[in-house]
């Protein structure tokens, strides 16, 4: 909102205008009823309801009356719901809600031609916006009726300051919303980034503005300063807030899906353009995003003395674009005079510690050597002394062990031969019981090579071949006796080449 808006709005007297407005439109009113409530009008009702006419004689009559009784202009209060224009004439569709937001009425109207241009252009400057759809405005007007066309207004004044107030009225709600939900200084809460070396920058693109910005940003750029990246978004028309929106959230989704981390500062800025383009960045939903960014919002929208919301949720506003690259090349300048400011005070006090902890060290060192130098020569002596001590001690050691070594030794030769002996006896003792166990073992081998030519010469296979045979039963089971056999039982006959199976008939005694 411009802030000459602002002020125009806040020194109007609407209200005055309005009861006036509304004691013209009662009076017109009381006197339509009054003429209905004549008796002549009575007696013409009377006559009318038994005519038949047609409906283009029905409907001259209707504008004959409205001609007559609404013969004069009044000022009437609308929304623009629709706006479009053929020929320089301007056809507009008017509405009016109520406190629900329903409409309750809705007319057509016309701006001729021979008056649109003055009027827009009026309403424009006053305003600082074009007349479009979607705003409330108060207009000078006239009834029109046609018999083809039906009821319209034809539209001969727009009274600006009307507007005026309205969208100050805006402005203002929508600064007390933003205060109430916490939002209206959240993002100038953020730090300003120490370093800034990532910058996103929304800008409408072949923006005059955008250049200036650009050459400056180019620089820094090739200076390996500072990095920007570049989205673009309308700036004006009703559909502008949203392409803006849409711009912010899809560079930082982009930033975030490159670096895995947010930006150091997002840059809006419009550049130069009509007064009247700032209105369309009045939207409480971009607002509300620039307040909640996650990262510092700068914004040049190219006016000296005119402020939009943006301004006032925004971390800092500038003037112009030139401006914000200047301001973040001032941050940069300030960052880097301050980090010599502090590599100076680094050297400073590095060079005074530094000092300092050499003649520190030089005390030490002297004391150091003062007292190495006595601790050398006590250990010096101490150390002949427990040399000739340890001289001794080991001499005393040496006999004790060489003695205790040759007892060792002596019992340890006759526990030897000792083991030896009983070893040689152990042996001859062994050999004896083995020569003993061979022929035994001998014996065992014989037999069970005898053993073994039986089970052979008996195998089952060998007593088949010879012409014997083994019978069975359904279970496998062997029939060695008559008695286990019935008659009509099925056996089962094992040969040497094979297998057949019987039925016995009958019992042979």
């Amino acid at each position: 909102m411009p802030k000459s808006i602002t002020k125009q709005a806040s020194s109007l007297h609407l209200s005055d205008n309005l009861d006036a407005i509304e004691q013209k439109h009662r009076a017109l009113a009381e006197r339509f009823a009054q003429e209905l409530t004549d008796d002549d009008v009575d007696d013409g009702m009377d006559m009318l309801s038994n005519a038949q006419l047609s409906l283009h004689d029905y409907l001259t009559a209707v504008k004959m009356v409205i001609d007559d009784t609404f013969d004069h202009e009044v000022w009437v209060r609308a929304e623009i719901r629709a706006m479009n224009s053929k020929g320089g004439h301007y056809y507009f569709e008017l509405a009016d809600k109520d406190d629900a937001g329903q409409i309750i009425a809705s007319c057509r109207a016309t701006l001729w031609r021979y008056k649109a241009n003055a009027l827009l252009t009026k309403f424009a400057v006053t305003t600082g916006q074009n007349l479009q759809a979607g705003i409330n405005v108060l207009m000078k007007c006239s009834a029109n009726f046609h018999a083809q066309y039906g009821f319209s207004l034809n539209i001969s004044d727009i009274d600006p300051n009307y507007t005026l107030g309205e969208l100050a009225a805006a402005y203002h709600a929508m600064k007390q919303r933003l205060h109430q939900e916490g939002l209206f200084h959240l993002n100038k809460s953020l730090p300003t980034p120490f370093d800034i070396r990532h910058v996103v920058v929304i800008a409408p693109e072949q923006a005059a503005g955008l250049g200036d910005f650009r050459a400056e940003a180019d620089r820094l750029m090739m200076a390996k300063a500072c990095h920007f990246q570049y989205h673009h978004a309308t700036f004006q028309g009703n559909h502008a807030p949203k392409e803006i929106r849409q711009a912010i959230m899809g560079s930082l989704n982009d930033f975030r899906t490159q670096h895995d981390a947010l930006p150091d500062l997002l840059v809006i800025i419009r550049g130069g353009g009509a007064v009247g383009d700032l209105a369309y960045l009045n939207d409480y939903e971009l607002a509300a995003m620039v307040a909640e960014c996650p990262v510092p919002v700068w914004v040049g929208v190219g006016h000296q003395r005119d402020l939009v919301i943006l301004d006032e949720v925004a971390h800092r506003s500038f003037d112009t674009p030139s401006k914000v690259i200047l301001g973040i090349e001032t941050h940069l300048a300030q960052t880097i005079q301050l980090a010599k400011q502090k590599i100076q005070q680094i050297q400073q006090t590095a060079t005074q510690f530094l000092t300092t902890t050499k003649q520190d060290c030089e005390r030490k060192i002297h004391h150091i050597r003062h007292h190495a130098s006595k601790t050398t020569q006590i250990a010096k002596q101490d150390s002949k002394h427990q040399l000739k001590q340890l001289h001794t001690t080991i001499k005393h050691r040496s006999k004790q062990e060489t003695l205790a070594l040759n007892a060792l030794m002596a019992n340890t030769k006759k526990y030897t031969h000792a083991q030896l002996a009983q070893a040689k006896k152990d042996s001859r003792y062994y050999l004896n019981e083995h020569k003993k166990l061979y022929s035994r073992l001998t014996l065992v081998r014989e037999q069970c090579r005898h053993l073994q030519s039986l089970i052979l010469i008996q195998h089952p296979q060998r007593t088949l071949q010879k012409g014997y045979a083994l019978i069975y039963d359904d279970a496998k089971k062997p029939i060695s006796s008559r008695h286990m056999l019935n008659q009509g039982q099925t056996i089962h006959i094992a040969l040497h080449d094979g297998q057949v199976s019987a039925q016995v008939q009958s019992h042979l005694d």
